[in-house]
């Protein structure tokens, strides 16, 4: 869990600055690359981590880590995208990823039974 949190919260850091600064530009390419690089790292780290709270599948899965599967998907067809040319699906695909599995993720964290939601307000 902390090898997670170490790899999602510079990812949000650096999501939210990607979001802000001007794309296409080199500090865009080289703070991008990062983010997919931690994007992914934090997906496979979770397929690793049994769902606490809520229903499982496999006795292992749960609703949470359908957002593990969104971003092992969304990442690699992102950097397709791009390369490819097609900013229009590169930047929904980013934006679809940071939301998802950033923003709405992040925030059951903070649900009760998560570890989060015990370590701030518990």
């Amino acid at each position: 869990m902390y090898f997670h949190l170490a790899t999602v919260v510079p990812a949000f850091v650096i999501g939210t600055i990607l979001l802000i600064i001007k794309k296409g530009s080199i500090k865009h390419v080289y703070f991008g690359r990062i983010y997919m690089v931690l994007m992914l790292i934090t997906a496979g780290i979770t397929l690793f981590m049994p769902a606490e709270v809520g229903p499982r599948i496999l006795n292992h899965f749960g609703y949470i880590h359908s957002f593990s599967f969104l971003t092992i998907y969304t990442v690699p067809t992102a950097y397709w995208s791009i390369k490819k040319g097609n900013v229009k699906s590169h930047k929904r695909k980013m934006i679809l990823l940071y939301f998802g599995a950033i923003i709405i993720a992040g925030g059951f964290t903070f649900f009760p039974g998560r570890y989060l939601h015990t370590f701030f307000f518990g």
